[in-house]
């Protein structure tokens, strides 16, 4: 059993996957707080100070006693978060998309230029050969 683990595991594909996960969740984290904090700030400037992700609309207010605490949560719909969350979602979309995008193009371009590269010489054909090898023999006899 350990040893078809260890197959299983040591598997490229299995290697590849792994790596792409972790480095999509750092991705993810670099993508996030690149749009909470470089770009909805200035958008949400631009739109009277609104900060998307404290836009709710509440369903049912905060229940709080009399010391202020609250005793029951407020029941909100956080149209904010999941504007922020289509956000990041773009982006890292946009970007993926320009990385393949360079991709293809710097593999198109190599292959083009592996299809200049001037091929040999054709060699002598079969009939050329053969022709050759009967003028040889013709010659010997």
């Amino acid at each position: 059993m350990w040893k078809e683990f260890r197959d299983f595991i040591m598997r490229g594909n299995v290697l590849e996957l792994a790596v792409a996960v972790i480095i999509a969740g750092a991705f993810g984290a670099i993508v996030k707080s690149f749009t909470a904090d470089l770009i909805m700030p200035p958008i949400g400037l631009a739109l009277g100070n609104v900060d998307f992700t404290d836009l709710a609309i509440t369903l049912k207010p905060a229940v709080l006693n009399d010391a202020g605490e609250t005793v029951t949560e407020a029941v909100q719909v956080r149209y904010g978060a999941f504007i922020q969350t289509v956000l990041d979602f773009l982006i890292i979309a946009f970007i993926i998309f320009m990385l393949v995008r360079t991709y293809n193009r710097i593999r198109d371009q190599n292959k083009k230029e592996e299809d200049e590269t001037p091929s040999p010489p054709p060699g002598p054909t079969q009939e050329e050969l053969l022709r050759e090898i009967r003028d040889i023999l013709k010659a010997q006899s």
